[in-house]
């Protein structure tokens, strides 16, 4: 097992704060999540995200008119410059105070940005400019009284529009030019939120936070604005062409109008050329809310649609058409809680809206009046997760009572079971796969079909209990859930959802229970908080077979794939192994100190004494057994060898300086004179004005009353993928997976001077494919043991299979295992597998405790490409019987239509013949009338 884990996919959460902006196609969604980005590609349906993180969470996005490179601020006023491409931070700046707005010019070259009262205007980085430090200033523009918000570009890249909260809106000429220097524009009566230049035009568009729309049309066109530098130039042309006209007789109209305009220029006339603002209409938001007073949250304009998007802190938005002086197209309600950022695509069909409190991202396409994407994750913190057995999908379980399933492939959250009413403690699928159970505070424990989607089964206990863990055995039929306050354990039938036993014996609350995951085992162990782990028989004794003595108070409990060992984390930072047959001590690890310790701005302790208090409170195997995963109250992660006992490799969740108790000594800017900490002062304000709570003592959460609180980060539930090449954590950041990218490893295996790849080329031109096999299974690189097994030819892989030595087998099936999940060669990777497992089946049994994870990756990859498929399969055996029956249909029509042609036929041939027969009648009849005279 390697341990090259690194982070791979933040899922859970989709959204905190800041900025939505689409990528130039308008088919992807860039969205700040905490101190990490997240990309939704809508049109593939998958997410993915960055492999960085900033100090503080990112609150404002910005990028490229090339959509390369994107800027990135959090909240403490850093800058970050971002190569999408690489998806690397090329650049770091700290401005030390927060930046609300951030702004490319439309031709790329320059970037603005908001700093309290100023404006800030860098030079852009490309590759057209061989500068090392990207942030160049160029201009610096002041004038407002209070700090500005909102800030917008015109197409030219000449003139800059920036909103402030000082209630005006002032526009600068970025370029220098001679009627243009700063122009403010009031009319409105609360902080301007967005401010949008027309297209093509000077004409501008103001959002006030009371709901008031403005337009405005400027006196001047683009063409008018003169450069300061091309002054003296008209000037002297002025002059010019003036002797040019004097010295010529006659002189024309039109010549004298162009003389005039010259000249106007070249005296710089205050009466043409001066630039003005006027109010073309305005607009009141509060009449399309029914009434209601909300302030203006959010705003978006599309420049060539000439649609605004305005949203308000009550959940409303609005589609507004500026065509039709701001006739309502849409107006809506997503949620009752504040929209924070709303953006639009380039082609105008997309509205993202982004809901901070919820965790929310919306992408609308307002035509058809249909969701393109609709995401969310727990509205409070997440408690557990798991893997399913085919490792396809996650299952997450939440404070807020809901049961969320997340695709492994797409990232994307595609159900939701809310049927619980109180924090959903624990999770666990059943061995097939088909049924997920979850246990909860509000006392039930809910069993939910995962092909329907619906709550098949509810157990509930004789007295009302709250459940703080569940687990199900291999066969999915025996159900258990420790009780948090009644401490006793209950075990019922999933299939008649009868209770079976009630299992007593702890002197505390149950915190964790466990089923042995071996086909026919009903062993499972248990801990609780009165210092003992208990071994039970779920149907040969309702006592415990086996009580062990903890050092302390037992967090957690785990048991080892192959059900021959389990391990129990305790309250003094232990991690212990013991043999549940015999009762015995296998192994010990000492891990308080790897947890790392943090001090929080309110403690009173230092971070050394608050390390005491650490422990494990999470515990998971790995696949193979030999190694341990531990997490608890820390922002660490760490992985034991068992064998050995000791650390093997410590992950950091998270750098994040949002969080509380990141780090061990309080900055001197939060303390006062004589060493007074300003967090244990209450009587004072922040920044923005409001009052400071102080938080309970022993709460690690937060004031969940205040509108702004800093939980600690903690890891509050572990799990190892069946495939063993990720593992994902539940955290206060939300559900992190790790995953094992060993692309660049070269790990070769007996390896000597004579296997090159340059021979293993050789090999397979000389056809001795056995030999070119085994060396590219020894030198271990991908690219060699693609072409060698794709170069071999069908015929003789049954062949080889049967004489390739076991050591090699497993390597190939490893190789297998993580191609076959992207190879187009589906039946080709499919024969050789089957071939590796039924002609050396028998000893991939006996070492399939070995090697599970390989197998469960097999598996995993062989179950998608049946999926999709049999999707196409359903799809065309449905396209074709439609098709053999509309050719059945038409072939019946033309049957009757050829019917009726020959009844038709015959009836004109009858009609015609009785014609006939009626004109000769009548000849005979008139020959008669001629001949009896």
């Amino acid at each position: 097992m390697k341990f090259s884990y690194k982070f791979s996919n933040l899922l859970g959460t989709v959204y905190r704060r800041g900025d939505i902006i689409f990528s130039n196609d308008g088919s992807t969604v860039l969205c700040p999540v905490g101190n990490k980005i997240s990309v939704y590609d809508l049109r593939n349906n998958r997410s993915h995200t960055l492999p960085f993180e900033a100090r503080f969470n990112y609150t404002s996005l910005a990028l490229s008119p090339s959509g390369i490179i994107l800027i990135a601020a959090d909240e403490e006023g850093e800058v970050h410059i971002i190569n999408l491409n690489f998806r690397h931070i090329l650049y770091r700046r700290r401005f030390n105070q927060p930046i609300k707005s951030v702004k490319f010019s439309p031709d790329g070259k320059h970037f603005a940005l908001t700093k309290t009262n100023a404006v800030l205007v860098y030079c852009a980085p490309g590759a057209n400019k061989r500068i090392f430090d990207p942030f160049v200033l160029e201009r610096v523009f002041h004038g407002a009284y209070d700090d500005t918000t909102c800030l917008d570009w015109s197409f030219d890249s000449r003139v800059l529009a920036v909103g402030s909260r000082d209630m005006t809106t002032r526009v600068y000429g970025f370029a220098k030019l001679k009627n243009l220097r700063e122009y403010p524009i009031g009319g409105n009566k609360d902080s301007v939120v967005g401010v949008f230049f027309e297209d093509k035009s000077l004409d501008l568009c103001t959002v006030s936070k009371d709901g008031h729309v403005n337009m405005w049309d400027c006196s001047v066109d683009p063409e008018g604005l003169v450069p300061a530098q091309d002054c003296y130039k008209i000037k002297e042309k002025a002059k010019d062409e003036e002797e040019e006209v004097v010295d010529d007789i006659p002189v024309t109209q039109e010549e004298i109008e162009d003389l005039n305009k010259i000249k106007n220029k070249g005296e710089g006339s205050d009466s043409q050329e001066k630039i003005f603002y006027s109010r073309r209409f305005r607009l009141f938001m509060d009449k399309h809310l029914g009434g209601k007073r909300a302030p203006v949250t959010a705003a978006h304009y599309h420049k060539s649609t000439r649609m605004l998007v305005v949203a308000f802190a009550s959940g409303d938005f609005l589609l507004l058409d500026l065509n039709d002086k701001g006739a309502v197209v849409h107006s809506l309600n997503i949620s009752d809680q504040t929209i924070s950022s709303v953006g639009m695509n380039n082609s105008g069909d997309w509205i993202a809206l982004g809901v901070s409190s919820l965790g929310q991202l919306v992408v609308w396409e307002w035509q058809s009046e249909s969701y393109v994407l609709k995401q969310q994750g727990h509205f409070s913190n997440m408690r557990v997760v798991v893997y399913s057995p085919d490792g396809q999908n996650l299952a997450t379980g939440g404070e807020d009572g809901k049961v969320k399933l997340w695709s492994t492939q797409s990232s994307f959250s595609f159900v939701t079971f809310s049927e619980h009413t109180g924090a959903v403690t624990g999770l666990t699928f059943t061995q097939s796969g088909r049924a997920i159970l979850s246990s909860s505070h509000d006392g039930t424990v809910r069993a939910f079909d995962l092909i329907r989607y619906r709550n098949f089964k509810t157990l509930t206990s004789p007295r009302p209990t709250q459940f703080s863990c569940v687990s199900v055995d291999s066969s999915g039929e025996l159900v258990t859930a420790g009780g948090q306050d009644s401490h006793d354990i209950y075990l019922w039938s999933l299939q008649s959802g009868r209770l079976l036993e009630v299992l007593s014996g702890h002197e505390g609350p149950v915190v964790s229970v466990q089923f042995s995951s071996q086909p026919g085992s009903t062993m499972m162990a248990s801990t609780a908080w009165d210092a003992t782990l208990k071994v039970w028989d779920a149907i040969d004794s309702t006592t415990a077979k086996e009580t062990i003595a903890l050092s302390s108070d037992g967090l957690c409990v785990c048991i080892r794939p192959d059900g021959k060992q389990l391990a129990v984390a305790t309250l003094d930072g232990q991690i212990t192994m013991f043999n549940p047959l015999t009762g015995q001590q296998e192994a010990n690890i000492i891990g308080r100190n790897d947890l790392g310790a943090g001090k929080a701005d309110a403690d009173k302790i230092s971070a050394k004494k608050n390390l005491q208090s650490k422990a494990f409170s999470c515990l998971c195997y790995s696949s193979d057994g030999k190694f341990i995963l531990g997490g608890g109250q820390s922002k660490n992660v760490c992985i034991y060898s068992i064998d050995d006992e000791l650390l093997i490799k410590k992950f950091e969740i998270t750098q994040n300086r949002s969080f509380d108790a990141m780090d061990e000594i309080i900055n001197r800017r939060k303390m006062a004179e004589n060493n007074i900490n300003l967090a244990l002062v209450e009587d004072r304000e922040d920044e923005n004005g409001k009052s400071i709570h102080i938080k309970l003592p022993g709460t690690r959460q937060g004031d969940m009353s205040c509108r702004a609180f800093r939980p600690e980060v903690r890891v509050t539930s572990l799990t190892f993928s069946p495939t063993g090449r990720s593992w994902a954590a539940s955290s206060s950041e939300g559900l992190l997976v790790y995953s094992l990218d060993n692309d660049w490893l070269f790990d070769p295996l007996s390896l000597d001077i004579s296997n090159t790849p340059s021979a293993i080329k050789q090999k397979l031109k000389e056809k001795d494919y056995m030999a070119a096999l085994m060396m590219a299974v020894r030198i271990n690189i991908k690219t060699l043991q693609q072409e060698v097994i794709e170069t071999i030819p069908v015929h003789t892989i049954s062949l080889i299979v049967n004489n390739l030595p076991q050591l090699y087998v497993e390597g190939v099936l490893r190789y297998l295992s993580e191609a076959v999940e992207s190879t187009p060669h589906i039946g080709l990777y499919s024969q050789w597998a089957t071939s590796l497992v039924t002609h050396h089946g028998q000893t991939l049994k006996n070492r399939a405790p070995q090697i599970m994870s390989t197998l469960n990756a097999l598996q995993r990859a062989l179950s998608i490409h049946h999926t999709n498929l049999s999707k196409v399969c359903s799809h065309n055996e449905y396209m074709l019987s439609y098709l053999l029956a509309q050719a059945s249909l038409r072939k019946k029509r033309q049957v009757e239509d050829a019917e009726n042609e020959n009844e038709n036929s015959k009836k004109l041939s009858h009609t015609s013949s009785d014609e006939e027969m009626d004109a000769e009648d009548q000849l005979e009849d008139m020959f008669c009338e001629e001949v009896e005279p």
